[in-house]
Formats: C-alpha cells, sequence, structure tokens
C-alpha cells in the first residue's frame, strides 16, 4: 500500500569507508519516486505497464459515468503513439487552489493521493483508490496533455515527464477533440526511458478492455478509434452483465435462461448473472466498480459459498441426493458461466497489489454472500423447471467427479505417476535440474526415431505419440486417463493431474510440441494444446509449453544450403544467393523427411532453432477460441472457417 509522501530512499551501505547517517536520507519530491520505481504503482515496466496506464485513463472517465455525469467515452489509437481517452463529464476542475495556488488540474496531474476520489461527496463510488491514477501516468510519459471543456470554454495543460510546460491556459478550442458541453481529453506518449520494450499496445486486447467495461456501465456508449488503421468500432450495451453472460456463453449450449439480480446490502450494491452450459469449464468473472478483479477476493468466496449452499439445500430439500454425498464447490463448477458486479464506496476498498487484483473487503464477503442466497433460493423456488436442469448439471458433475477419483486411485496411482518408472517408449534426459530440461513431444514413431538420433541425450528427452489423441474438450478425467497416449505424457511429466498435480514436479521447465507443417500435423498440435489448456492449465500458465517450428524448405546448390521457414524467406534466399545458378528446393512436409542432423540444426539445436512460446494473454478469448475449434457445436466452427478460409494455405 502506499501511503507516504514524499518517497524516503534509504541507502545501506555496509562499508566503513561509507557513512550512514542524516545525509544518507534521499527525499525524492513530486512524481520523481514513480520514474524511480515504476513497477510499484503500474505493475511492470513491459507493455502490460503501458495498458495499466491506458487503463487507468480510461477508468477516470468511466468514474464519472457511475456518478451519472458521463454517457460517452473515446479512446483513440492516434498514428504517433499517443493515447487519448475524452470524456463528455463534468471535467476536472481548473479552478485555483488557494493553499498551492495553482489550478486543481495541475495538482491532481502532478500529485500522488490528490483527486476528489478521497472525497465522498465528488465520488461515492469509482475505480480509483490511492489517487495516483493520472499523475502515475503523467510521470511516465514523455508528453502529457490535457484538456478540459467548463462553462463554455476550453482550457488545456502539457506536461513532460510529469513537469508542467507551462500553466492551465484557456484556449480557443479543443485540439484533442471534445464535443460535449464539458468534458475531459488525456493524450499521452508513453516514455521509451522507462518502457524499454515498447509502447505499441494490442488493439485486441484494448478493445477487449474497453468492451468488458461497456457491459459493465450499460447505456454508455464506447468508440474505439485506431486512427493507425483508420477503423472504429462501437459498444454499447442495454443489457449490461446479462449481455455479458450471453457473449461468455456464445458457441455453448446455454442450459437455462440467465439468472440475474441486484440488491444493496448496507453500502455494497450486489449484481450478478448465472448460467451453466454443457461444458466442463468454470468462467467467473469478477468486478469492483468497473475493476476486474481478475484474482478473486473476498466478494467471489461469499457468492461461491451462498451457490454451495442454496444448490445443496433445495437438492436435499426435493430429495435429489439420495445415493450421493453432498454437493462440494468443485461439482457447483463445471458449466459455470457467471459474472459477479459489486460497487461500494471507493474510500473503504481495500485491494492487494496496486494493479487491484483481488478485493480484501471482510464486509464484501458477508454482503455477497446474503444477497446471492436469497437471489437464489427465490429463484429456484419460483422456476422449478430451470432449477431441477441446474441441478441435474451439477450432480452430473459429481459422478464424473467421483468417477474421476476412482480413475486417480485405480488408474493414477497403479500407473508411474506416483512410482519411479517411466514409459517405455520416452528417451530421457540426462540432466535431472528441470530449469535445464526440455521435453519434445514428437508426432509418430519415425520422427520419435529420428528426433532420438539427433537430439542432445544430456538435456533433451523425446516422447513419440502414435496418431490423433484424444479430443479432451469435454472428456473428464476418467476418460482421458484411460487413453494411454496422455497416460503416457503425464507420467513423463511427473507433476500428477487434477487434484494430485504438483507443479514443483515437473521434470521438464521446455515443452516443446514438435509436429509436421501439414493439415494433420497441425490437427495433433491443437489436439495436444487442448489437452494442456483444459487439464494442466498450470504449466500453459507459466509459459512451459512451445512450439517448434522446422524449416519448410531447403535450398541448395552443391555445399551451400540454406534452410527457410516461409515462402517469403524460400523466395528471398533465392534471388540473394541464386540469381541465375542452378539449385534445388526441397519441400519438407514431415519431420521424418529430415534426417537426424538435419533435424538438430534446424530444429533442436538451442544455438539455430525458432521456437515459439504458447502463452494465455487473454483466458477468456482463449476459452472461446478452443470451445469453437474443438467443441461440439458446428455452427461457431463453421462461421470462423468461413470468414478466415481466405487467409489458409492450402497444401495441395
Amino acid at each position: 500500500m502506499l501511503n507516504r509522501l514524499p518517497f524516503a530512499r534509504i541507502s545501506h551501505m555496509a562499508s566503513d569507508s561509507r557513512k550512514y547517517d542524516a545525509g544518507s536520507v534521499v527525499v525524492l519530491e513530486g512524481l520523481e519516486p514513480v520514474r524511480r520505481r515504476p513497477g510499484m504503482y503500474i505493475g511492470s515496466t513491459s507493455l502490460e505497464g503501458v495498458k495499466e496506464c491506458l487503463r487507468e485513463i480510461i477508468d477516470n472517465a468511466i468514474d464519472e459515468s457511475l456518478v451519472g455525469y458521463c454517457n460517452e467515452i473515446s479512446v483513440i489509437f492516434e498514428k504517433n503513439c499517443y493515447y487519448t481517452v475524452i470524456d463528455n463529464g463534468r471535467g476536472i476542475p481548473v479552478g485555483i487552489m488557494p493553499q498551492y495556488k495553482k489550478s486543481a488540474l495541475e495538482i491532481i496531474l502532478t500529485k500522488l493521493h490528490a483527486g476528489a476520489k478521497f472525497d465522498t461527496s465528488a465520488y461515492k463510488i469509482s475505480g480509483g483508490l490511492h489517487g495516483v491514477g493520472s499523475s502515475v501516468v503523467n510521470a511516465l510519459s514523455v508528453h502529457f496533455i490535457a484538456e478540459v471543456k467548463q462553462n463554455g470554454k476550453f482550457y488545456r495543460q502539457e506536461y513532460s515527464r510529469g513537469l508542467p510546460k507551462g500553466p492551465v491556459k484557456e484556449v480557443a478550442k479543443s485540439e484533442l477533440g471534445i464535443t460535449g458541453k464539458t468534458g475531459t481529453a488525456i493524450s499521452f506518449l508513453p516514455d521509451t526511458d522507462i518502457f524499454k520494450q515498447g509502447m505499441a499496445l494490442d488493439k485486441d486486447r484494448i478493445m477487449r478492455l474497453i468492451k468488458e467495461r461497456a457491459y459493465l456501465t450499460s447505456k454508455v456508449l464506447f468508440h474505439f478509434i485506431n486512427r493507425i488503421e483508420d477503423t472504429e468500432f462501437c459498444y454499447y450495451f442495454e443489457g449490461g452483465i446479462i449481455s455479458l453472460v450471453e457473449d461468455l456463453n456464445n458457441g455453448k449450449k446455454s442450459l437455462h435462461p440467465v439468472i440475474y439480480f441486484k440488491q444493496t446490502n448496507g453500502e455494497i450494491e450486489v449484481e450478478g448473472a448465472i448460467q451453466y452450459n454443457d461444458s466442463m469449464k468454470e468462467n467467473l468473472l469478477s468486478f469492483v466498480n468497473v475493476i476486474n478483479t481478475h484474482e478473486g477476493g473476498t466478494h467471489v468466496t461469499g457468492f461461491r459459498t451462498a451457490l454451495t449452499k442454496v444448490v445443496n439445500d433445495y437438492a436435499k430439500n426435493k430429495n435429489m441426493l439420495k445415493n450421493s454425498p453432498g454437493l462440494t464447490g468443485d461439482d457447483i463448477k463445471d458449466g459455470l458461466t457467471a459474472v459477479l458486479y459489486l460497487k461500494m464506496p471507493s474510500t473503504n476498498l481495500q485491494f492487494e497489489g496496486q494493479t487491484k487484483g483481488k478485493l480484501g473487503n471482510a464486509e464484501a464477503q458477508t454482503a455477497t454472500y446474503q444477497v446471492t442466497k436469497e437471489a437464489l433460493e427465490r429463484y429456484f423456488e419460483e422456476h422449478p423447471s430451470e432449477a431441477k436442469t441446474l441441478l441435474e448439471k451439477v450432480l452430473l458433475t459429481q459422478m464424473a467427479r467421483l468417477a474421476a477419483k476412482a480413475a486417480r486411485e485405480s488408474v493414477i496411482r497403479k500407473s508411474a505417476l506416483e512410482g519411479s518408472t517411466l514409459p517405455g517408449k520416452l528417451a530421457d534426459c540426462q540432466e535431472k535440474d528441470p530449469a535445464k530440461s526440455e521435453l519434445f513431444i514428437v508426432e509418430g514413431d519415425s520422427a520419435g526415431g529420428t528426433a532420438k538420433q539427433g537430439r542432445d541425450r544430456k538435456f533433451q528427452a523425446i516422447l513419440p505419440l502414435r496418431g490423433k489423441i484424444l479430443n479432451s474438450e469435454k472428456s473428464y478425467l476418467d476418460k482421458v486417463m484411460k487413453f494411454q497416449e496422455l497416460r503416457d505424457l503425464v507420467v513423463a511429466l511427473g507433476t500428477g493431474i487434477s487434484e494430485l498435480f504438483d507443479y514443483t514436479k515437473l521434470r521438464y521447465h521446455k515443452i516443446v510440441i514438435m509436429t509436421d507443417a501439414d493439415v494433420d500435423g497441425e490437427h495433433i498440435m491443437t489436439l495436444i494444446l487442448t489437452f494442456f489448456f483444459r487439464h494442466l492449465p498450470q504449466i500453459v500458465e507459466k509459459g512451459h509449453i512451445y512450439l517448434a517450428m522446422p524449416p519448410l524448405y531447403k535450398v541448395s546448390s552443391g555445399k551451400k544450403i540454406f534452410y527457410c521457414y516461409t515462402d517469403e524467406e524460400r523466395d528471398k534466399t533465392i534471388s540473394e544467393h541464386f540469381p541465375d545458378g542452378k539449385f534445388a528446393v526441397q519441400r519438407y512436409k514431415g519431420l521424418g523427411e529430415m534426417n537426424a542432423e538435419q533435424l538438430w540444426e534446424t530444429t533442436m539445436n538451442p544455438d539455430h532453432r525458432v521456437m515459439k512460446q504458447i502463452t494465455i494473454d487473454d483466458a477468456q478469448e482463449a476459452d472461446l477460441i478452443f470451445t469453437m475449434l474443438m467443441g461440439e457445436e458446428v455452427a461457431p466452427r463453421k462461421k470462423f472457417i468461413q470468414t478466415h478460409a481466405h487467409m489458409a494455405t492450402l497444401d495441395i
């Protein structure tokens, strides 16, 4: 938590030649501590930090909508890497603050913990917590522009790295584009001295962020304007979080209409929407004052506890648990899509971490529990048919969980998961340090044999898989563990699976999927990724999964040999190295077409190989894609194929 200003840094010198006294204390004034320790304020100086800066400015605009003064917000990607946010709210105050003899606008943008969100009469509900958002973004921008319209007049001030270039001035018009009767426009250029990895944000991720907030602030029109690509998108949702739940369930078979509730408990407003589908994946999103609490918190605990209790009580009252033990929280999860949205006084908010990922307020748990419990009890009594459908889904999940438990005991424990015997087909490496060990999952015995011959056995292990493995998108654990190839993979990894999963036992920190560069190879790669994403997601989240990138072509003439990974690279190689001479081009359709030496040199040698690391930047989007590609619903997959058919490379 940030609770001090100015920032004092004390240097401890472990040497007799260095004095440690009052002169050793360095006081950083104003916004200087932000530039010295940016990670303390925005979490990271990677592109995630740039995104956090933009999010702070967007949420300031949304705060105006939460108190009823703003119904239109524009987010603009400028051509010169500036990011601009414009709202039609009341406008940041520009009057002089007597105690500072400066404009309130300048004070808000140049001092930490200065802002109206500490005054509940101005913002009872807001996404702000520490009052540092705009000033931090200002400090980390090489150029920052603020424009305000109030009382029919425009005001403007510019800054560089948190320092004003001049006082607030009245101007004839808004250069940034304020069009409302009142409003604020902020434009900033991130400082590359801070953000050394770049500052060009992924437009798709920002569009998802904006769309998410449009769901939470129903009846507010959001514009996303991309001047780099000359495109514009608008988001406006009357239905709020009901529409969000329906969107999350897009491509899945919903089992009942959305259950919606909204009620105030004390000073906390609890809003929720629930809809089960026929999948085995839970998708629970939680928010507090439009902040995505992606790590959960007390409100999520209250919600889960209430949902489990109500379902259990109703099942017992309807005598549906005759041959079943009580339902657990795990039984309730499968197929659950839910959005939980709390609004509470910003002055009381307690988050863990500056980026506000987890709510810590105890009163939020109590309020959420009570509201959720009462709403669900009422819904179940008024909608017995929907309640029965929901319970049948939950009881089916419980049966699958018990079957999976039996599978773990009869299959996993009796297999090598807890023993010392590794699969016979695994060619293990000599290295025992997981951080230095690599596992190549190879398609087929032929390519597996070549890989075993070409590898460096000191640190590279090879596990060949025969044919196409089980599509585990909609397979419970008992069925997954009966599939020999997947059981061998889990044994080789050493972590166990499901409730027995232990990340510390992972035997390889690089797990490389190496398949042929054809349609079958890509299908097998997708099946393997589906298995990891659905059943071993922790391994994916921690960045251990990679895709090998074998070359597509060998261009050669005599002893001159070049390996090319794309058609463009092939053409460039030919034009540069064989402009008029004779040469041969070999198209590799399978790993088996390369000998062991070639496979090592092009695909497995750390000095030359190319690999793609698989990450989950947006779990919601990843879940949607896997459901669409690997699920049972045909219509969404058909639409995807028709939409993207022109991008396909046909191997005819």
